[in-house]
């Protein structure tokens, strides 16, 4: 069965175009010119996946997102502008999956969304089987990692990630002292038919570590190595 995609955006441009490439890929698209109508329908009817612009009239989409927290884990997709950074950072704080910046590849949006849907679908399915090791709970120090329930503490605080910064962090803490190429860690985060440059990769690592730090000003765990990578250090 094909996933449902809702896709919210106040240019009817994109609407148009994006609804005929996505449904031109299999998907299911129900579309919504701003958020307070996009709110009621994912409400009633949730969808597979929201793919969310930031700035639209009557309600934006960080309140959008924020409402639909209060009782869906749908999966998001925010559509940002270059010069929207700081509701970018609140959107992935709140929850969002992923982002894209405005203007996009429509083709880089489809493997996005399927990236996300592959992810979410992974998750969904542990548990029916036995479980394997990379999805046993991580402890390293005042770190917990749980892939079960997606969740991340520091201490006995709990820190919000997206479900790329997470899958970037458990490749990390998995061997602790391991250096980690860039290269590595978009395999660990993304789908083979999806590409990332590099910059993408720090600005994870970037997002990681200001949220650990908004919990402790001291966290320096993970480390950069210039012109190699990245590695986790408990002490």
């Amino acid at each position: 069965m094909s996933a449902n995609i809702a896709l919210v955006d106040d240019d009817r441009n994109i609407l148009t175009s994006v609804t005929i490439s996505l449904e031109a890929e299999g998907f299911q698209v129900r579309t919504y010119s701003d958020g307070a109508s996009a709110l009621k329908a994912l409400i009633e009817k949730p969808a597979d996946l929201a793919v969310l612009d930031i700035k639209m009239p009557r309600m934006d989409g960080i309140e959008l997102l924020r409402r639909l927290r209060q009782s869906s884990d749908m999966p998001v997709i925010f559509l940002t502008s270059k010069d929207e950074e700081i509701d970018e950072m609140l959107g992935l704080k709140m929850g969002a999956d992923d982002y894209i910046n405005k203007p996009f590849s429509q083709r880089l949006l489809i493997e996005r969304i399927r990236a996300v849907l592959r992810r979410t679908s992974a998750e969904r399915r542990i548990g029916k089987g036995e479980r394997e090791a990379k999805d046993q709970i991580v402890v390293r120090g005042k770190l917990t990692l749980d892939p079960l329930r997606h969740l991340v503490k520091w201490g006995d605080r709990e820190i919000r990630l997206t479900v790329t910064e997470f899958l970037i962090l458990q490749s990390l803490a998995q061997r602790p002292g391991h250096v980690k190429s860039r290269d590595q860690l978009m395999d660990a985060a993304y789908a083979d038919d999806v590409y990332v440059d590099d910059r993408t990769i720090d600005s994870h690592i970037k997002r990681l570590r200001k949220k650990f730090r908004a919990a402790d000003d001291e966290f320096a765990c993970i480390e950069t190595l210039y012109g190699v990578g990245y590695r986790y250090s408990e002490g």
